[in-house]
């Protein structure tokens, strides 16, 4: 099987054409222990760029599979935006909308998951404007998603905790905020590849995910590092009216997030590819 970067219309994005899992670049997906820092930096942009490349290549199947699951996404973050936050405050003013919409949302970021990690890893297009339904999958992949973030979290709170009590300067502040960030993204990155097992019904452990991942710790340390440099790139537009909380930058977000949202999925898809299915880009 290969990963293939430029792909023509029609294609997977994963290739099943050879049986052998020959490469398709000069350069090995996975990193033995003991490569280099610059090897396992270059392991970390293939990676990424093959994430974004993913989206790309497949554009009209990632709009059509998304799309209209997107809009409810949207809805919600509009209804947010327009909704003064002290109304949100009040047991009887919009909570019940707001429930409803979140429950919404919910769903339909896992229905966007879901679909898009298999059409990546299986074919599976959707016959129409929404993918296929798994329901099953789909839960199990809220449950282990609750449970990453619940651990994140918790990690989170006990460093924030100790770091505080040696000092609240504001650049102390800002190390550890950038700090955990980079921590929180690696972890995800070394334990999230249950998501896209959960997506394919074929259930595994965060341990087994931890493992998987070993032997390429440092190129996925630096692959979190290209994903949080990334992130603050793209949120600098939409600064531009200077104000961040601003129609212009609601619109702008809008935008941008359907792309980050995809790409999000593409890399957990890209990860799994390769160090569960061992294929190779």
């Amino acid at each position: 099987m290969f990963l293939t970067l430029n792909l023509p219309r029609g294609l997977w994005p994963f290739d099943v054409r050879s049986k052998d899992r020959s490469l398709t670049t000069p350069f090995p997906v996975i990193a033995l222990p003991g490569k280099s820092t610059d090897e396992a930096g270059a392991m970390g942009w293939k990676l990424f760029l093959h994430s974004v490349r993913m989206v790309l290549d497949n554009l009209g199947v990632a709009l059509r599979l998304s799309s209209l699951l997107y809009l409810v996404q949207m809805a919600f973050t509009v209804f947010l935006f327009v909704t003064p936050d002290d109304s949100l405050q009040q047991p009887t003013a919009g909570t019940a909308e707001l429930l409803l919409l979140s429950i919404f949302a919910v769903v339909a970021s896992l229905w966007i998951a879901v679909g898009w990690h298999r059409f990546v890893l299986t074919g599976e297009e959707p016959a129409g404007f929404v993918p296929r339904w798994h329901g099953s999958e789909m839960l199990s992949y809220f449950g282990r998603s609750l449970l990453i973030g619940f651990i994140l979290i918790a990690l989170g709170s006990v460093i924030a905790g100790l770091v505080l009590g040696i000092g609240s300067s504001p650049a102390l502040i800002g190390l550890m905020t950038f700090g955990l960030v980079g921590l929180g993204s690696y972890i995800f990155f070394r334990v999230g590849l249950v998501l896209p097992a959960s997506a394919m019904g074929k259930p595994m452990k965060m341990r087994e995910s931890w493992d998987a991942t070993s032997g390429d710790s440092t190129a996925l340390l630096q692959l979190a590092l290209i994903v949080i440099g990334a992130k603050l790139l793209i949120e600098i537009p939409g600064m531009i009216d200077g104000n961040t909380t601003g129609p212009i930058s609601l619109i702008y977000g809008l935008v941008i997030d359907w792309f980050v949202t995809m790409f999000g999925v593409s890399l957990l898809t890209t990860l799994y590819g390769v160090f569960i299915e061992g294929r190779r880009l």
